[in-house]
């Protein structure tokens, strides 16, 4: 009979039976009772007045018995920790066993035995079998140290078990080195900062080792451990990857994934040019094809990974399409993921077959794949230009079916063809808008009367046809109310005369019968620019749109590469980092993808050097962004004391949070109207308006912000051009310059789009006047925004002089800075001022005033400076380093008396020598040059035919250095010796020496 019929008996009285069996003097009756018991305690019921009864078991040798007592313990030792330490003697016992099975079920207990009380009378044997003969017990009790570390870190920590483990590593038997491996990573995981699996080429070794002799779980723990590693170079990266290469073709679907996560996170540090480059992208295909041919499930979690890996690297799988053609019996998650992939690996070669599957699919009867396909058909347009004209035949053909949900994404997918490939396609559009009727979804109402307004000159009765929607305008999403908006607009603009009633009547429902504020907004701005100058208005409305991508869908770079580092869990199926879905007190480590080595294609290029840094310091000298995140959660947002005064109605930094979404009063703020020119000094941001009443008082004027654009510096090659998408949200002064009218009121430029310029240095070069801009803040790192800057000290004021370029697809608007605190107390003197939208391929240039008047800490290196930008779409993290030489003050220069006094006061051993190279410049002209940055020549004199230059500088913060500069005539080779009361800065000053006297 089996064991089930323990669980039907429901006799009344069945506790006081039981305790008499418990205690009875039979082995067999008692073991009978122990399972009784474990079969009520299973089905919810309370037998914890049988504690003690049941703890009296534990003296036996039968280890069926055993087993069913720890099983009883570990369920009820919480709710009775008195009498759970009536077990420790047991325990103690069972640890020294001669039956390592028991020694090992006695410890494994011990580590499920939640109790503060009991823990520290579990150390003594806990540490016998960390040590003990048998692997099996050795293996158990490196679990259990996880386990108890998490009950009681300290004690952990105090008794040496972490450095018992970590000797577990180098372990002889390959299962002792997994558990040991996964629970060091477990406790690791609890403390990030703590740095437990010291990981060295030695130890890498020993786990590779292992791998092949322990289980899969083993093999999984061991995979993951290696993924965290970051290989010396790139011979050591392709020695891992030659022996985690067998784990491919492991059965168990995890040992399969988690080992394509270690070669995907290596491959990066290979270059493309190896020979094993090529075979590995071979050797990854084949497991991944296999994970299909699962159960659906499986297959989801194996697509969903697949999804990052084709996204990362698309060979891999270029070859293996027909392995992602949907099947007739495949669950609709599985068909979706399966459809995303597809697109993702459609390219000329394989388009024919591509497009064959996927009319066949937009026949299914799934409404959600049939839209779906739909709309892969329009991707498949816009990613291969080759196949545009079969796509939007076939989407004719689709049309022509009158089904209504295929016509309605037909006709959204094919507004993104016109976009693609303007002036191409538009023969289609009358059979278009033979559907106008059918259309009863937002987006496909939209999409259709964008179309009807951007080609209403190829349209003879556009008017009517947009004089329908308005019929019914406020009943309307307000997606359909915006496009119509702007297609009634545009109308205007090319049929000013047929259609002058239609706007009014269209500005009329948008500004004064709409609460919606979006389009009161677009309303007004269109109405303004129409009522000023409809010349600008044809212009901003009219202008050329930039051209779209298929790539739109792509996760954002950076988030890839983070999502790559955690294949084969979670954040891969959700396509989300566990930051954003795990909640808890255990800190989530931000982790990456290795960077490329020497001997590699190089992913960052020399040019992105912040100035001032040295050659061959950038990389040391820079965090990276997750370096930045902790500090930067953190910043001191008091409100900056300027160092240039500022007028007293000035907006202040003070209440802008930039992590905490304190920016909402930016995006409504009223226009800035300056005063004349000669009233708002260089430095100055401007005051604010006077509320609602100058919001669209264009004729009031309105000056450049000089907290906000600079002009460019040289002269201008191209035209401007502004998209309608920067509209929604632009501020109503935003018009278009004309020439010959700079000076115009009520015009303001601030938005530059495809701006290039040329100069004495050539075309896109600075002159020699002018400090080149450093790319700081590359657009693939943030979501399509590229900050460039460099750092300037003119007339007393400092200024980080920013180029901020939109290359998403996306307007950006509500820009702010922010810098974490650092060693001089750089903070920005006024908010970041970007006056109007930054449409997609515009560039916007920003002088930004700095102070030295922030919160300071002591940084590594001393002139490094974090930043935080926020904008609409999220906040971004970079990190430079600033030149010292901004910081020189302009009366630095120090009594000769006073310099005499002061160096001898200075101990010999703050001394600094160094040695200027290749600068072939007179004492004459070294001085002179050095006297414009603000290092002042307090004596010269020549000894011996050298010219000797004493010379002093201040710092911001009031430190001095002071500096012996020696000059041998013909010689390029200069000594300088620096003295300074804080050393530590004497190598910047040294690098500002460089710096100046070489450029």
């Amino acid at each position: 009979m089996t064991d089930s019929k323990y669980f039907t008996t429901t006799k009344k009285g069945e506790i006081f039976e039981l305790k008499a069996e418990l205690n009875s003097d039979k082995k067999e009756k008692k073991k009978e009772a122990v399972k009784k018991v474990i079969a009520s305690m299973t089905v919810g019921k309370d037998v914890s007045a049988l504690f003690p009864d049941v703890v009296n078991c534990m003296q036996t040798d039968n280890l069926e018995l055993k087993k069913l007592v720890y099983l009883y313990l570990m369920n009820y030792a919480k709710s009775q920790p008195d009498m759970a330490i009536m077990a420790v003697n047991t325990f103690v016992k069972d640890c020294e066993d001669p039956n390592p099975l028991i020694r090992a079920l006695a410890v494994r207990t011990m580590g499920c035995i939640r109790v503060d009380k009991i823990t520290e009378y579990l150390c003594e044997p806990l540490r016998k079998c960390l040590k003990d003969e048998d692997p099996y017990v050795r293996k158990t009790a490196a679990v259990c140290v996880a386990k108890l570390h998490d009950i009681n870190a300290q004690l952990v920590e105090d008794q040496g078990f972490l450095d018992t483990l970590k000797d577990l590593i180098s372990d002889s038997n390959p299962m002792v080195v997994a558990n040991a491996v996964a629970a060091l990573s477990e406790i690791a995981e609890s403390h990030p900062s703590s740095n437990l699996l010291d990981l060295n080429p030695q130890s890498i070794n020993k786990l590779l080792t292992a791998l092949n002799e322990c289980t899969e779980w083993g093999q999984i723990f061991i995979l993951d451990c290696l993924a965290n590693y970051t290989p010396k170079d790139d011979r050591e990266a392709q020695s891992i990857c030659e022996r985690v290469t067998p784990r491919l073709s492991h059965a168990n679907s995890a040992v399969v994934l988690s080992a394509v996560k270690v070669l995907m996170k290596f491959m990066e540090m290979l270059s493309k040019d190896l020979d094993y480059y090529g075979t590995l992208l071979k050797k990854l295909a084949p497991p991944l094809v296999t994970l299909l041919s699962a159960e659906p499930e499986l297959q989801y979690v194996a697509l969903r990974n697949i999804n990052l890996i084709v996204q990362k690297r698309p060979e891999v799988l270029k070859h293996e399409m027909k392995v992602f053609f949907v099947k007739y019996n495949d669950p609709i998650y599985v068909k979706l993921e399966k459809l995303d992939i597809m697109i993702r690996l459609a390219s000329q070669a394989n388009i024919a077959q591509v497009l064959a599957e996927l009319k066949e699919y937009a026949t299914e009867v799934d409404v959600d794949f049939v839209r779906k396909a739909v709309r892969a058909i329009g991707r498949c347009a816009i990613k291969v230009e080759q196949s545009a004209e079969r796509c939007v035949s076939t989407l004719l053909d689709l049309i022509q079916t009158k089904v209504n949900y295929v016509v309605q994404e037909a006709i959204v997918v094919i507004k993104d063809i016109f976009r693609k490939y303007p002036n191409k396609y538009e023969s289609v559009i009358a059979t278009l808008c033979e559907n106008l009727d059918s259309l009863d979804e937002p987006e496909a109402r939209a999409a259709m009367i964008w179309i009807v307004g951007e080609y209403a000159e190829r349209i003879d009765n556009a008017d009517e046809l947009l004089e329908s929607f308005l019929e019914g305008f406020h009943d309307e999403s307000t997606q359909v109310q915006l496009q119509l908006l702007t297609a009634i607009v545009k109308l205007f603009l090319k049929k000013p005369t047929e259609t002058q009633e239609l706007v009014q009547q269209v500005l009329s429902l948008a500004t004064q019968d709409s609460d919606n504020p979006d389009l009161r907004d677009r309303g007004y701005i269109y109405w303004r620019l129409l009522s000023t100058d409809p010349v600008a208005a044809k212009e901003v409305v009219l202008a050329e749109k930039p051209l779209i991508s298929e790539e739109t869908d792509l996760i954002e770079p950076t988030l890839l590469d983070e999502l790559i580092c955690y294949i084969g869990t979670l954040a891969s199926v959700y396509h989300k980092p566990p930051s954003a879905f795990v909640e808890g007190g255990r800190g989530v480590v931000h982790k990456s993808l290795p960077p490329r080595t020497a001997s590699s294609e190089s992913t960052e290029s020399p040019e992105t050097a912040p100035a001032g840094a040295p050659p061959g310091e950038q990389l040391d000298a820079v965090p990276t962004q997750g370096d930045l995140l902790g500090d930067l959660l953190n910043l001191d947002l008091g409100p900056p004391v300027s160092g240039p005064p500022l007028a007293a109605s000035a907006v202040q930094m003070g209440a802008v949070d930039l992590l905490g979404g304190g920016l909402d009063s930016l995006i409504g703020a009223p226009s800035f109207v300056a005063p004349p020119a000669a009233a708002v000094p260089a430095n100055l941001g401007a005051p604010m308006g006077s509320g609602l009443s100058d919001l669209f008082d264009l004729t009031s004027g309105v000056g450049t912000l000089s907290g906000s654009y600079v002009a460019p510096k040289a002269r201008l090659r191209s035209g401007f051009g502004h998209t309608e998408a920067s509209l929604s949200r632009a501020a109503p002064a935003v018009g278009h310059p004309e020439a010959g009218t700079p000076g115009r009121p009520g015009r303001v430029l601030l938005l530059i789009p495809r701006l290039t310029w040329s100069s004495p240095g050539g075309p896109g070069r600075c002159g020699p006047s002018e400090s080149p801009l450093q790319v700081w803040l590359p657009a693939m790192k943030a979501k399509g925004l590229e900050i460039s800057g460099t750092f300037t000290r003119q007339a007393g004021t400092i200024s980080m002089d920013l180029q901020l370029t939109n290359k998403a697809l996306q307007v950006m608007t509500d820009f702010a800075i922010q810098f974490n605190r650092n060693s001089f107390g750089l903070a920005p003197a006024a908010p970041l001022q970007v006056h109007a939208p930054l449409s997609p391929t515009q560039t916007v240039e920003i002088s930004l005033p700095l102070s030295t008047a922030g919160s300071v800490m002591k940084t590594e290196p001393l002139n490094s400076l974090q930043v935080a930008v926020k904008n609409n779409i999220d906040v971004f993290y970079f990190s430079t380093l600033y030149p010292l030489h901004i910081l020189f003050v302009e009366d630095g220069k120090m009594d000769r008396q006073m310099f005499l006094a002061t160096w001898k006061d200075i101990p010999n051993e703050n001394e600094a020598q160094f040695q200027i190279r290749d600068c072939p410049l007179n004492a004459e002209a070294v001085s002179s040059r050095l006297q414009s940055s603000n290092i002042f020549t307090v004596a010269r004199r020549n000894v011996e035919g050298q010219d000797m230059l004493y010379q002093s500088l201040k710092l911001t913060n009031g430190i001095w250095v002071l500096a012996e500069l020696r000059i041998q005539p013909g010689n390029p080779s200069f000594t300088l010796s620096l003295k300074c009361r804080a050393p530590e800065v004497s190598q910047h000053v040294y690098q500002a020496y460089e710096t100046i006297l070489k450029n």
